[in-house]
């Protein structure tokens, strides 16, 4: 099972929509769309729930360096 993130690549606000595509393997644009029609079908309880979910769900870690080098101790 994989950990969600929230997407560092491929975000338009804060990354959550494209770390749920990138999760379930499907289009963030598909993901996009059905959030903004969402949003006015709830009144906007889908957005108050996506800026709590952003909130929550952590950001996806930075892959380390290819070169080996580490830049939190500074060793290779």
């Amino acid at each position: 099972m994989n950990r969600l993130y929230r997407s560092t690549r491929n975000r338009r606000l804060t990354g959550l929509i494209g770390g749920i595509s990138e999760n379930l393997g499907l289009s963030s644009m598909l993901l996009r769309l059905i959030f903004f029609i969402s949003i006015f079908a709830t009144g906007g309880t889908s957005l108050l729930i996506y800026f709590i979910a952003a909130l929550v769900v952590p950001k996806e870690p930075y892959p380390g360096d290819p070169y080996g080098y580490d830049s939190v101790t500074g060793y290779k």
